[in-house]
């Protein structure tokens, strides 16, 4: 089986920049080159720094999982499967994506992206953040959710570092 690496990020309603939608591109695309399975939140309505990763991946010929709310499957045009939850944003379907990953990467991101990030937190799964890119990815690196200091919050530099590091603190899938 092959690794299962979520990316996590902000939706576009939070306005982040084309400079971070091609990071989280190129994060999608060593994801593929890693030979790693891409999970990610698919949105139905707007895009995301998720959807961007998606793209990026498919230009390598990388397979993607987005697992969304509600029950159709009618989401973004490059996914490979999709996995309806049944559950609403924030209801839900980021503890059904959370836990499918072996490592998560983070871009920016909002209150969504918290909500997977603790979720990961709690259930011990490696967590990445890439750095210089914004919302809560900025504000954790280095850090632990909580006292328990279960998984510390690590930083990339770059998209192949992000990556590399997922792949290598992921383990056996």
């Amino acid at each position: 089986m092959k690794k299962q690496i979520g990316v996590m990020g902000s939706c576009q309603d939070l306005e982040y920049s084309k400079e971070v939608e091609a990071l989280a591109e190129a994060v999608g695309k060593e994801i593929a080159r890693a030979n790693c399975t891409l999970f990610f939140g698919a949105e139905k309505d707007l895009d995301s720094l998720s959807t961007a990763a998606c793209r990026g991946a498919k230009k390598e010929g990388g397979l993607c999982v987005g697992v969304t709310y509600g029950k159709g499957k009618d989401v973004v045009e490059d996914c490979d499967v999709v996995v309806a939850t049944g559950l609403e944003r924030g209801g839900g379907r980021e503890l059904v994506l959370a836990l499918s990953c072996d490592a998560i990467i983070a871009i920016s991101g909002g209150s969504g992206t918290l909500t997977e990030l603790a979720i990961g937190y709690q259930a011990n799964i490696p967590l990445i953040v890439l750095e210089d890119t914004g919302g809560w990815a900025d504000k954790l690196v280095g850090e632990y959710l909580d006292a328990r200091k279960r998984v510390k919050v690590v930083g990339a530099k770059t998209p192949k570092e992000a990556v590399e590091m997922a792949v290598r603190m992921a383990g056996k899938p």
